[in-house]
C-alpha cells in the first residue's frame, strides 16, 4: 500500500519526486507529500515540506507554485490506516526540531506504547498516525550518528515498514529500510533512488538493489551500502529490470485497466513461454523439483487473498481433477489464525501478484515452518514471496498499473494449470491423449482471448444496458463459481455497485430471496459437466422476474427465450473457458464503471499491494 520515493543525486529532486509519485498513484492512496532538503550550510540548510490532503495533482500544483530546490528529497502517497486522510496526517513526518524526516508504508503495531514512552520524555506529536513515532524515536536515539540512530529506533518497532528518511545534519545521506514491506534502491548515473515500487524509478534506471527483511540501506554520493539492524554489512541482490517505461504508460488507451485487459493474450502466452513443450512436458526454471521428489507431495495447499484467492479456488479444482491429489484453497488472512493440519508431504502454493501481500506471506512462513515445500506464483522478481519460498513461478505479465487485477489473474490461472499438468504427469494420472488435449487447449488460448477482445463493442453495449442496476448476483457451478466470484469482485471494486457471488445450488438456500426485477443475475452457463444444472437454475431465477445475462457456449439454444441476454463464448476445455469467461466479465465490469464515470484505475479505498493485515 502507499508509495515511497526518495532521491539523492546531482539533479533537482522535486521534479523527480513529482514524476515518481504520479507513477505510484495506481497503488491506491488518499493524500501525498514531499520533503526536500535545500542546498546550503548550517542555518541556511532548510527542509521544505509540501503536502496535499487529496490527490498528487493538487500536490504538484502547490510545488509548481513554490518549487523547492535541493538534491535530496523524499515523497509519499498515503493510504490511511491510523488517522484520517488530512493535511496533518499526510507524510512526511518529522521530529520535535524538524531535523529528521520520514515517509513510511506499513503499520507500526506497537506505536501506542512507543508514543506514550516518548511523550513522557517530552516529545510532542502533531498527527494521529503511527508513523510519527519513528522520527521521534530516531531523535531520542540520536547522538550525532544518524544511521546508528535509525538502526536503534528500528529495533524497537513491531509490525511492517518500508521507509525512506533523511536528516538535515547529513545532507548527503538518504536512508531506506524495510521489514514485511517492499523497498528497492535504484542505481543511476551519479544518482540514487529509494522506492516502494520499481515502477516509480523505471524511467531513470533498470539496475535495482532489492532489500531483504530487516535491512537498512545507507545511500551516499558514493553509492548504497546495506546493513542489518545490528550494523553488519550485507551483500544485496542486484537485478536488472527487463521492461521499460512504455509498458507502464497507457499507450493510447483511456485507462490502464483497459490496456491491461487488452494485454491478456500476451500475458497468457508469456505464462506458458519456455515452460510447456509440444509433447506436454512442463518445467519451471525457478521451481525445478525432480519428478521423484515432487511425487512425494500428497496434498496441495493454495493460499491467496482477493483475486488471488479466486485463482486458488480454480487451481484447487483443476489440480484435483487432473492430478488426482487433494487440493484446498484457503483465505490466507483466516488461515494464519487456525491450527494447521498439514506437514512435510504438503506442497504449499502462495498466489500473490505483488509478492508482498502481508497475509499471504504469513501463510507462506507457516507452511515452511511445518516442513511443506513452498512455491510462490508472483509477478514480481525478487519480491518477498519469491525470496522466502523454496521456488517461484513468475507470471512474466509485465507491470500491472490498474489497481484491479486483470491480466495477472489470467496469468495466475495459466500458471496453476501448468502446475496441475506437471503434477498430473509425475503422478501418472493423465494419459498421453488427454495430455495432448490439454496442451492443445492451452496453446489455443492466446488467440481465443484476442478474438474475444475484438468483441469489446458488443460487451460495452451490454454494460450500457445493465449499468442502470444497483445490485448484481453472479452465479455458476464448478469452475464457474469462482469465475463468478471474480466477476462480482471486479464489478464492485471499480463501479461501487453491490455485487455478490454464489453457487447455482446455494442460490436456493437464501440468496434467491434478494431477486426481483431490479436485481439482475450474471449466470455462467458455458459447457461443463454441470451446465444442465445451471440451465435449471436460470429458469428458477427468471421465475422471480430477475433479468439474466447468461454466458453460454456458441450454438447452445437451451436458454433461448429464457435469459434476458445471452453472450456466446467459444466451445473450449472447461479450464480454458474459465480464462475466457473471466476476460468477458472484466470487460463488462470495466464498461459499467466507465458508464458511471468512475475512476477505474484508482478505485476508492483500495491499494494495489496490500502490505498490512
Amino acid at each position: 500500500m502507499c508509495g515511497i520515493i526518495g532521491y539523492l543525486g546531482d539533479r533537482e529532486a522535486t521534479p523527480i519526486l513529482m514524476e515518481s509519485l504520479k507513477r505510484l498513484e495506481y497503488r491506491g492512496y488518499d493524500s501525498a507529500g514531499v520533503a526536500v532538503l535545500a542546498d546550503g550550510a548550517g542555518a541556511d540548510r532548510r527542509t521544505s515540506v509540501t503536502k496535499s490532503e487529496t490527490k498528487v495533482d493538487v500536490l504538484i500544483e502547490k510545488l509548481q507554485a513554490n518549487m523547492p530546490t535541493g538534491k535530496l528529497g523524499i515523497g509519499h502517497t498515503r493510504w490511511a490506516t491510523h488517522g484520517k486522510p488530512t493535511y496533518v496526517n499526510a507524510h512526511p513526518h518529522t521530529d520535535c526540531h524538524q531535523r529528521i524526516y520520514v515517509v513510511h508504508n506499513g503499520i507500526i503495531e506497537n506505536f501506542a506504547e512507543l508514543k506514550s514512552e516518548l511523550e513522557a520524555k517530552g516529545h510532542e506529536f502533531t498527527s494521529d498516525t503511527d508513523t510519527e513515532v519513528v522520527p521521534h524515536l530516531i531523535e531520542a536515539n540520536y547522538k550525532g550518528d544518524f544511521l546508528a540512530a535509525v538502526r536503534a529506533a528500528l529495533k524497537r518497532l513491531r509490525g511492517a515498514y518500508a521507509m525512506a528518511m533523511f536528516s538535515t545534519d547529513d545532507p548527503e545521506l538518504l536512508v531506506g529500510a524495510r521489514l514485511n514491506a517492499p523497498l528497492v534502491v535504484g542505481l543511476g548515473e551519479k544518482e540514487y533512488y529509494v522506492a516502494s515500487d520499481i515502477t516509480a524509478i523505471i524511467p531513470y534506471t533498470k539496475r535495482v538493489l532489492v532489500l531483504g527483511e530487516g535491512e537498512v540501506a545507507a545511500v551516499t554520493p558514493l553509492g548504497p551500502q546495506v546493513y542489518t539492524l545490528d550494523g553488519h554489512t550485507v551483500k544485496p541482490k542486484l537485478i536488472h529490470v527487463d521492461w521499460d517505461v512504455t509498458q507502464a504508460q497507457k499507450g493510447g488507451y483511456p485507462h490502464f485497466m483497459l490496456k491491461e485487459i487488452n494485454e491478456s493474450s500476451e500475458a497468457v502466452a508469456n505464462a506458458m513461454r519456455g515452460r510447456l513443450t509440444d509433447d506436454g512436458a512442463v518445467s519451471f526454471r525457478e521451481f525445478d523439483v525432480p519428478d521423484e521428489d515432487l511425487k512425494k507431495y500428497r496434498e496441495v495447499l493454495l493460499l491467496g487473498m482477493g483475486t488471488s484467492l479466486h485463482a486458488a479456488m480454480i487451481g484447487e479444482q483443476v489440480i484435483e481433477d487432473w492430478a488426482g491429489i487433494p487440493a484446498r484453497a484457503e483465505d490466507a488472512s483466516e488461515f494464519r489464525y487456525r491450527r494447521p493440519t498439514f506437514g512435510k508431504h504438503t506442497l504449499g502454493v502462495v498466489i500473490t501478484q505483488s509478492g508482498e501481500t502481508a497475509d499471504t506471506l504469513v501463510g507462506l512462513h507457516q507452511a515452511k515452518e511445518r516442513g511443506a515445500l513452498t512455491v510462490a506464483i508472483t509477478n514480481v522478481v525478487a519480491s518477498s514471496a519469491a525470496r522466502d519460498a523454496d521456488g517461484a513461478i513468475y507470471l512474466n505479465a509485465g507491470p500491472e498499473i490498474g489497481v484491479a487485477s486483470t491480466k495477472t489473474f489470467l496469468a495466475h490461472l495459466m500458471s496453476l494449470y501448468l502446475l496441475g499438468l506437471r503434477l498430473a504427469t509425475v503422478n501418472g494420472r493423465v494419459s498421453l491423449e488427454r495430455r495432448d488435449e490439454i496442451v492443445k487447449a492451452l496453446r489455443a488460448l492466446p488467440g481465443q482471448v484476442d478474438e474475444l477482445l475484438a468483441r469489446n463493442k458488443e460487451i460495452a453495449e451490454l454494460a450500457h444496458r445493465y449499468s442502470k442496476y444497483r445490485n448484481f448476483m453472479y452465479t455458476g457451478r464448478g469452475l464457474g463459481y469462482p469465475v463468478g466470484l471474480e466477476g462480482a469482485l471486479k464489478l464492485k471494486e471499480i463501479s461501487y455497485i453491490h455485487a455478490e457471488g454464489t453457487t447455482g445450488g446455494e442460490l436456493k438456500h437464501g440468496p434467491i430471496a434478494l431477486l426481483d426485477d431490479q436485481f439482475p443475475v450474471v449466470a455462467i452457463c458455458t459447457a461443463s459437466s454441470t451446465k444442465d444444472k445451471m440451465v435449471s437454475n436460470v429458469h428458477e431465477i427468471v421465475a422471480r422476474n430477475a433479468p439474466v445475462l447468461a454466458l453460454i457456449t456458441e450454438g447452445d439454444k437451451s436458454l433461448d427465450g429464457v435469459a434476458t441476454d445471452v453472450f456466446e463464448m467459444p466451445e473450449v476445455e472447461e479450464a480454458a473457458a474459465a480464462i475466457l469467461n473471466s476476460v468477458m466479465l472484466q470487460l463488462f465490469a470495466y464498461h459499467v464503471a466507465v458508464e458511471l464515470g468512475q475512476n477505474v484505475d484508482q478505485p476508492r479505498n483500495l491499494a494495489k499491494s496490500v502490505t498490512v493485515e
